[in-house]
């Protein structure tokens, strides 16, 4: 099988070395045969993968391919951890990518860029794939910087436009503010497990429960503690969780196939799994369990809300995500990381799903993506507007979608928890509802329903190409029902028996599975449960407010405008990280520049000795007149010197 992991994660990696180096000879249409192929073996061989672990029992695959570097009794490898949570996330990331890349034929078919863009898509593959495929930190955080660096290439691929590189660099500064907790992490792991290997610091943790270090002063921090909160520091950055969120809308500067990668299946999802990946040390720090709750309650409610008033309809989509990936960091904070890595499944369907979808929309549109100038789009696009419907409704968490089964199981397993905390996000993921189904259906309606507001864009309006819908329909069959066929045995099976660990007492997925009796039933009882009823009143008020009285919402801005200002101004996480961090890094450059720089570098050190050097050259040369009477009487005065110290000294 070493043979088979291997292939799996490096075809993509090979694909994209041939269309990156190689793509001007190999023309656009073997570029993208080549990267979608070694996708699709990748998907292929996951497949294969998956058979053998879930369905076949073969053993637990944890070997070392190759030995970089030993330093004392640490050894730096190259190796594959492949279990039921691998295989899964394996298919997960194959499959969404293989889907992108067949839209992406269709969507950036006279971009000139086009086999530079299917390069970097599939090297984001394979970097996502060596992500969770390690076994080791060295690798985990190779994988980590790897999707960051594609990240920033495919967010900033349109190079001449300037939204698009303040974009991708402000997601590469804010990650490596997520990153450089994320590395003081695993210096702490090898630091007190003395190996970099994930069994080895798992099997160290138990002994580490108690022990203290020294930060700030004389006060004693939980060594546990602090490595949980480092590490999930890197998940709050790739998985932009609030405050280090706000690279994430502005991604939507790339083009939309990467954003739905992004998205839905590689980077965003990176810190979820990796905090799933570390739950044996996670279950020992309940204070690091609560501040993931934390954090993930207040990003999925106020992020979400600010999804209301977004215009821009890929930006109603990202803040959706940042939304979701609040659901699934709570869902770790209350130890139910099944029920966290489940909503990451079915996230990744409905989410690629909704962002192609909106691709699609902004292709028959001439790339207007204003939601305020659409309108009717259901009659001219009915698959856009079919599978659109389904992903919405797979987002909201209507009965028997996916969406569904992953949502309300962490909304339970957050109310029946007892970790700090979780009273407060509980109500967060309870008033998430209403604002999910709000955004999602203020969207879908602006979109499809209603009268067309730009009457020569409608009229021109058509359905995208197959090559455009066809992963639409594919990826609509999973947001539809992956998750009624899954979650008896992914969340409340054995399904990570020996691979995620949770204590007794944070166990709050048992809890819920005491009134489990099968998908059928469960999505039954969901039509008379307040979460959906909460949902239909978010539907029943985009109804109301954009189909039947859409003066209301004008009226409702005219009284409070100021509620809507903080929202557009996103909280002003924007303007305080321009205010302190840009403009104050460019002030303390100043000031270097001016005091360091000039003053002292240029002014006393360079400037400074080359006029001492001239000062003593000035004084020096008035020694050298070119008369020899002058040399001759400097002499007599140097032999009267050197006898007089010879006499009397």
């Amino acid at each position: 099988m070493k043979f088979i992991y291997t292939l799996t994660a490096f075809a993509p990696l090979i694909a994209a070395i041939a269309a990156g180096f190689f793509g001007k000879r190999l023309g656009r249409t073997n570029s993208h045969r080549i990267t979608i192929g070694g996708v699709a073996l990748s998907f292929l061989l996951s497949c294969y993968a998956f058979t053998q672990v879930v369905l076949g029992d073969a053993p637990v695959f944890d070997e070392s391919l190759y030995t970089w570097l030993i330093s004392g009794d640490i050894r730096f490898e190259v190796g594959f951890l492949v279990d039921k949570l691998t295989v899964l996330m394996m298919l997960v990331v194959t499959f969404v990518s293989l889907m992108v890349h067949i839209y992406t034929i269709g969507y950036m078919e006279e971009d000139p860029g086009y086999q530079r863009f299917f390069a970097y898509i599939s090297l984001f593959t394979f970097s996502m794939l060596m992500l969770v495929m390690s076994n080791n930190f060295l690798q985990l955080f190779f994988g980590w910087e790897a999707v960051g660096t594609v990240s920033y290439l495919l967010i900033g691929f349109w190079y001449k436009k300037e939204t698009a590189i303040f974009a991708n660099m402000k997601a590469f500064l804010v990650n490596r503010v997520g990153d450089f907790g994320f590395v003081l992490g695993i210096a702490a792991i090898v630091m007190y497990t003395n190996s970099l290997h994930y069994a080895d610091a798992f099997a160290a943790g138990p002994s580490l429960v108690g022990e203290t270090m020294s930060i700030f002063g004389n006060a004693e921090w939980q060594v546990l503690t602090v490595i949980c909160i480092l590490l999930f520091i890197g998940a709050m950055g790739k998985s932009a969780q609030a405050p280090l969120h706000v690279w994430l809308p502005d991604s939507m500067e790339g083009p939309t196939p990467i954003s739905a990668l992004i998205h839905a299946a590689t980077m965003v999802t990176a810190g979820i799994f990796m905090v799933a990946r570390m739950s044996p040390l996670f279950e020992l720090s309940e204070t690091a369990l609560s501040f993931v709750l934390i954090i993930g309650a207040f990003t999925a409610f106020f992020m979400g809300l600010i999804g209301i008033v977004q215009n821009d309809i890929k930006r109603v989509v990202a803040y959706s995500t940042l939304s979701q990936l609040g659901y699934m960091t709570v869902a770790l904070g209350v130890s139910a990381y099944s029920a966290a890595i489940f909503h990451l499944m079915t996230h990744a369907f409905f989410k690629a799903l909704l962002f192609l979808a909106a691709g699609s929309v902004i292709i028959a549109m001439h790339h207007e993506q204003d939601i305020r100038k659409m309108g009717g789009l259901w009659r001219k696009m009915p698959i856009t507007w079919f599978t659109s419907l389904i992903g919405s409704l797979a987002l909201i968490g209507f009965p028997f979608f996916s969406g569904f089964f992953s949502k309300d199981v962490i909304i339970e397993a957050v109310h029946a928890s007892n970790i700090p905390g979780a009273n407060i996000a509980y109500w967060a993921v309870f008033g998430g509802v209403f604002v999910t189904a709000f955004y999602s259906f203020r969207m879908f309606f602006l979109v499809f329903h209603g009268k067309p507001r730009d009457q020569h864009a409608y009229d021109h309006a058509q359905e995208s190409p197959k090559v455009v819908t066809l992963p639409l329909i594919l990826l609509a069959i999973p947001s539809l029902v992956i998750g009624g066929l899954t979650v008896s045995t992914v969340v409340f099976g054995n399904y990570f028996d020996g691979i995620i660990f949770v204590d007794e007492a944070h166990d709050s997925v048992k809890e819920v599975a005491s009134h489990f009796h099968g998908a059928i039933p469960f999505a039954l009882h969901g039509f008379v449960t307040p979460v959906f009823f909460t949902a239909m009143a978010g539907v029943l008020t985009t109804v109301v407010f954009y189909l039947l009285a859409p003066g209301i919402p004008a009226f409702l801005d005219s009284k409070l405008g100021f509620f809507r200002r903080i929202l557009e101004n996103k909280y002003g996480f924007d303007d305080f990280n321009q205010a302190v961090f840009a403009r104050g890094s460019i002030g303390l450059g100043k000031q270097l520049w001016q005091k360091g720089d000039v003053a002292v570098i240029d002014g006393a050190l360079v400037n400074g000795s080359a006029k001492g050097v001239g000062a003593l050259a000035g004084v020096a040369r008035h020694l050298q007149s070119g008369m020899l009477f002058h040399y001759a009487f400097a002499m007599i005065i140097g032999l009267l010197v050197m006898l007089s110290w010879f006499f009397f000294v």
